[in-house]
């Protein structure tokens, strides 16, 4: 190898060791230590025979299909109408949620992601009919990845459990998908006997949403809130956008009667809503407390933190 290519060689070496530290995600010693949360405890499991999913049922006619095995617990959701069945995500794509949904429901199912972060539509791929915003960051995000956050997703720091037989931890991605519809803010999806009103809520991403229940009080908040650590430090992330995406759910509090978040917990009381609100509030003003670590600020709050980049 000539000097020239070699030092070709050493710049995309460093270039990918900078984007790896930049990507990579702030893990929470002990977390699988910590598991099973407490709040599973209350509620009803179904299908306990899956080995990588725990299915709930939070009420009539919805599913949380969640992933403890893996650092994200991400949390999908498959509601139910009497014509057709909507799946809000298809999480990180280790498992197969396709098969799962088909066992909870003989219902024409379709995908509404809340975002196109990696670990909320690893499972598109295996639907037809996927509806999202029509945006330039979700029509990449169509292509699939490869990138640092759907190959970190397996390593065993970040696992607490088996993975399901034939899974190969080197060449996990994220498959391509397309959508078939693009959606509107306050969209009215009609399952039959369930409508489901669509929220464009971006600041954690350029095409968040969350998804409104009117009849039966419940809002599916995505990654826009969740019990945890609230990641708003990526670059897609807008802190100010995120700040008038809250204030709007925040304003539908008075409605609620349960969150439906994307991590971690299936259920939080409608009062976090506005208490987010006053925090993003307090971050925006300086009045809340903070602490540096790994290169990034943490506001520490009553049952969750806002993660932002340090710069």
């Amino acid at each position: 190898m000539n000097q020239a290519l070699r030092a070709l060689c050493l710049v995309a070496i460093i270039g990918i060791a900078a984007e790896a530290q930049k990507s990579e995600e702030p893990l929470r010693p002990g977390w699988c230590q910590q598991l099973p949360r407490p709040q599973y405890k209350t509620l009803e499991r179904v299908l306990p025979d899956e080995s990588w999913f725990e299915i709930y049922r939070i009420r009539p006619g919805v599913f949380a299909i969640y992933e403890p095995k893996q650092f994200e617990e991400v949390i999908s959701y498959l509601i139910l109408g009497d014509r057709r069945a909507l799946l809000f995500d298809t999480g990180l794509g280790v498992g197969k949620i396709s098969a799962v949904v088909t066992r909870l429901t003989p219902l024409p199912v379709m995908v509404v992601n809340s975002h196109t972060h990696f670990d909320h539509v690893g499972g598109n791929a295996e639907f037809r009919d996927i509806w999202n915003r029509d945006l330039s960051y979700t029509r990449k995000n169509m292509h699939g990845q490869t990138n640092i956050y759907s190959r970190d997703a397996l390593v065993p720091e970040r696992l607490c459990g088996p993975l399901p037989q034939g899974t190969d931890t080197t060449s996990f991605s994220i498959r391509q998908w397309k959508s078939t519809h693009a959606l509107r803010d306050r969209e009215r999806l009609d399952l039959g006997g369930r409508v489901l009103e669509v929220l464009f809520t971006p600041g954690h991403t350029p095409d968040s949403i969350s998804l409104l229940d009117r009849h039966n009080g419940l809002l599916f908040t995505g990654d826009t809130f969740y019990l945890g650590p609230i990641y708003l430090f990526v670059p897609e992330t807008g802190l100010a956008t995120y700040t008038r995406s809250v204030a709007r759910l925040a304003a539908l509090e008075p409605k609620i009667q349960l969150l439906l978040p994307s991590h971690n917990v299936p259920v939080a009381e409608p009062i976090f809503l506005s208490r987010l609100a006053a925090a993003v509030r307090q971050v925006n003003q300086g009045k809340a407390k903070v602490r540096v670590t790994a290169g990034r600020r943490e506001y520490v709050f009553d049952g969750f933190s806002l993660l932002l980049s340090a710069n």
